[in-house]
């Protein structure tokens, strides 16, 4: 409530984001016409920026300027909405491109280019087993596979989100069922940084 009541809906958030993951709501979005959301399946926050520019360009303070990295930003909290789909519960890897070669979106790979966002649809991915919303997700610790039974030889692991969540939707957006079985709740935040 507070953010809807500060945004003047001036788009500056939309322009600064290297990985264009800020979107304008339109009539048919329920947020009000205008108003900036991140859908993170279609493009996460990876933070690429290393700054949160788009806290920086707001010139309400509708996105707190008490906010200066990315540990401390509160979009949503991440769920494992479709345990039954996750393939890390399933003890099942992963192979090929997370989102197919026709999905746009883009991910900042450090491996591969330190500043630049890469598409994903341009990085394979060869898993025993399935591991990429903690392997890709910009916040240490914020996610982690725990395992399933306490029997060693069960290669079956549980996607455990912790307070540190900031709900970028990189997890939602890299998870490569469909619909994905994380997600993010945005009415739910992480603990305090």
């Amino acid at each position: 409530a507070e953010f809807l009541a500060s945004c003047i809906k001036c788009g500056q958030c939309v322009q600064v984001c290297p990985v264009e993951a800020i979107f304008l709501a339109d009539v048919f979005d329920g947020f009000g016409i205008g108003v900036p959301y991140i859908d993170g399946r279609a493009q996460a926050c990876d933070f690429s920026c290393d700054a949160v520019q788009c806290v920086l360009a707001c010139p309400t303070g509708a996105l707190s300027h008490d906010i200066d990295k990315k540990e401390q930003v509160r979009m949503g909290l991440a769920v494992l909405d479709r345990p039954d789909a996750c393939l890390a519960m399933k003890g099942e890897g992963f192979k090929g491109l997370a989102r197919g070669a026709d999905f746009p979106g883009t991910h900042r790979y450090v491996e591969v280019d330190r500043w630049k966002p890469i598409p994903i649809a341009d990085h394979p991915y060869d898993l025993e087993l399935c591991d990429l919303c903690v392997r890709e997700c910009p916040v240490k610790g914020a996610i982690e596979l725990v395992p399933v039974t306490e029997d060693p030889n069960d290669k079956r692991r549980m996607p455990k989100v912790n307070d540190t969540c900031v709900g970028c939707g990189m997890c939602e957006m890299i998870c490569p069922v469909d619909p994905a079985a994380i997600v993010i709740d945005t009415l739910r935040k992480g603990g305090a940084a």
